[in-house]
């Protein structure tokens, strides 16, 4: 299953993501997800792991398991390179091995101080995110539509966006996201912001789909959907794990979704939620379930709430 962007590209609904992945278990991990049949992989700067997807993707290409054309590659550009966009990219491109990506994103609206190309700190400034207040996210932006320009990028878009500054790109660009990368789940559904992205052609990727499962609750002290007795009974009733039914509800509201699984048998598990569907009243059960839950919160981090 796959969509077109507007960028004219086609984009698979069903991703891996490479958050909190161990660099010394991407390749056999990757090489499992490609014969499973996976061709979207998101990557991103931040996870401090590129390097180690290029070197896995230039050996799949190198043995024939997979084609570059056939594959559908994003990374994101971090808060401390938005001055560097161009550069950040390049950087990118190098340590995936890549000539060009599908997708480039913008990771968090947040631009702060510069730390060198691809060094991806975030710099505190007494115990709080030192946010720059000299880059304007339409500056990034038209450095973002440059990279099309030049070839080095497919398609643009963002991450962690609110509506608002969503409408803002939408009036201020000239090359239109063709993507928004949310935190979606059972829990935090986020039916606005949905909506007003697909009616105006942009395509909802959501990352945690999962709820953040052990991850989350581990980094920041979230609860997870995966345990709730809805999502359970649904399980059951289907004859599938919760998880499968949390990706289903997500691929049924026609929004694309990048589980992320260390573990080989989860990847071809999360793969088969392409496999069945879930009946419109179940659907409806689940959408009972939104609690405006985020469960990704950098505030633990960096002492300030960016989403206020």
């Amino acid at each position: 299953m796959a969509v077109t962007l507007n960028s004219g590209a086609t984009m698979p609904i069903m991703g891996l993501g490479f958050f909190r992945m161990e660099g010394k278990d991407i390749k056999d991990l990757l090489f499992h997800a490609i014969k499973i049949g996976y061709r979207h992989f998101d990557c991103a700067a931040k996870y401090k792991n590129e390097k180690e997807v290029g070197e896995a993707l230039a050996e799949a290409f190198r043995l024939g398991l997979v084609k570059r054309e056939e594959v559908f590659i994003t990374t994101k550009i971090w808060n401390s390179d938005h001055g560097h966009v161009i550069e950040a990219c390049k950087d990118s491109l190098k340590k995936l091995q890549l000539d060009y990506l599908d997708l480039y994103l913008i990771h968090f609206p947040v631009p702060t101080p510069h730390t060198g190309i691809g060094a991806v700190a975030s710099v505190l400034d007494n115990g709080v995110l030192d946010i720059n207040t000299t880059i304007s996210l339409e500056s990034v932006w038209r450095s973002m539509e440059a990279l099309v320009d030049m070839g080095l990028v497919r398609s643009i878009g963002f991450s962690n966006y609110s509506l608002l500054l969503t409408r803002d790109c939408l009036a201020y660009s000239r090359i239109k996201p063709a993507v928004s990368q949310l935190e979606l789940h059972p829990y935090f559904q986020r039916e606005s912001l949905v909506k007003f992205c697909q009616k105006h052609g942009i395509r909802v990727v959501a990352h945690t789909p999962l709820g953040g499962s052990t991850a989350n609750v581990e980094m920041f002290g979230s609860v997870s959907c995966l345990e709730d007795p809805v999502l359970k009974g649904l399980a059951k009733k289907y004859g599938k794990s919760v998880a499968q039914i949390a990706l289903r509800w997500g691929i049924q509201r026609n929004t694309a979704v990048i589980p992320k699984s260390s573990k080989p048998e989860r990847l071809a598990e999360n793969f088969a939620a392409l496999d069945f569907e879930l009946a419109e009243e179940d659907m409806e059960l689940i959408k009972g379930l939104d609690k405006n839950y985020r469960t990704n919160q950098p505030a633990k981090f960096w002492g300030v709430d960016i989403y206020a």
